[in-house]
């Protein structure tokens, strides 16, 4: 499964760097890849749009895969992702505010306020929520259900915030530079890391606190490095690509059914299946609507949409 997931990671990769709206010949995709000429109109399409945008859908989808494996993990709820956990909303909040009340307007600018937000948001709701996953559920929702409003009436009142929170709000690879990742890349290293040390404690989580800490695990120790981790992962993938939906919840949900319920194989499965649903999904936004582009956040909605309701109606997965 690993090996058949690396090679379909290349796959689509290949399919973002030569696919979209512009038709450029494999020929030229790979000239630009070894001995770029930026005086030629399609090289310089690969060069400085589709390589760095193939580049964030790697990152974004990596830290999404993961971050939707740890939350599962550690609270021990099918239905956790960044998004229904309250993540989203609190690095929409920060965003919107820092557009409105400081007018900033570049990515590089107001990535930092999405990561604050998002680590806002999800130290609020651990803190709050425990890890009862059904409270945990309840904080997400009780928090998204708050802070939702309050983005709404600032971008009601701001028509520049709005037109420049639209973009960011939808989820997408586009606007962004390598600049973006560079800055970044720390945060998500650090993440995954994190997420591979804590992969095979999450095998005793799922027995119980009581049987993983009459095992010999530490499980407060264990809940605050998965934490860390979260915000770590969470806050870089929403800080790259916007709120994008459902891949944290797809992602950990599809490994499991390929590999069983060893944590370490659905960790290691999670690396490659989140950023070939996420580039999936933009490669598709290319390619379905012609001379134009949907969002990928958009399609991946549209493509975590029907495995939610599977998950819903599942008594497989009705806890973890």
């Amino acid at each position: 499964m690993l090996v058949g997931s690396a090679v379909a990671l290349l796959v689509v990769v290949a399919a973002s760097l030569a696919l979209g709206v512009r038709t450029i010949d494999p020929g030229e995709v790979w000239q630009a890849l070894v001995a770029p000429d930026l005086a030629d109109p399609d090289q310089a399409v690969v060069v400085q749009l589709r390589i760095p945008r193939t580049v964030i859908g790697l990152a974004a989808g990596l830290a999404l895969g993961l971050a939707g494996t740890l939350i599962q993990g550690v609270t021990r709820n099918p239905i956790a992702d960044p998004g229904l956990l309250g993540i989203n909303a609190g690095a929409s909040l920060a965003v919107v505010l820092c557009i409105s009340l400081l007018g900033v307007t570049a990515p590089l600018g107001f990535i930092w306020f999405a990561f604050a937000g998002a680590t806002v948001a999800a130290a609020t709701v651990f803190a709050i929520g425990g890890a009862r996953p059904v409270r945990l559920a309840l904080v997400g929702a009780a928090l998204t259900a708050l802070l939702t409003p309050l983005i709404a009436l600032v971008l009601l009142r701001d028509t520049e915030a709005f037109n420049q929170y639209r973009f960011w709000a939808v989820g997408s690879l586009t606007g962004r530079d390598l600049s973006t990742v560079a800055a970044l890349w720390p945060f998500l290293a650090v993440g995954v890391v994190l997420a591979a040390v804590l992969a095979h404690r999450f095998n005793l989580l799922a027995l119980g606190d009581d049987v993983a800490a009459a095992l010999g695990q530490r499980v407060g120790v264990t809940r605050g490095a998965a934490g860390i981790a979260l915000v770590l992962l969470c806050g870089t993938a929403v800080a790259l690509a916007g709120p994008i939906a459902l891949v944290g919840l797809v992602v950990p949900h599809a490994a499991r059914r390929l590999v069983g319920s060893d944590y370490r194989w659905i960790t290691a499965l999670a690396v490659l299946l989140g950023p070939i649903m996420l580039l999936s999904a933009d490669v598709i936004g290319r390619l379905v609507v012609p001379n134009s582009e949907l969002e990928a956040g958009v399609v991946a909605a549209f493509l975590g949409a029907p495995m939610l309701i599977a998950i819903a109606r599942s008594r497989r997965v009705a806890g973890l």
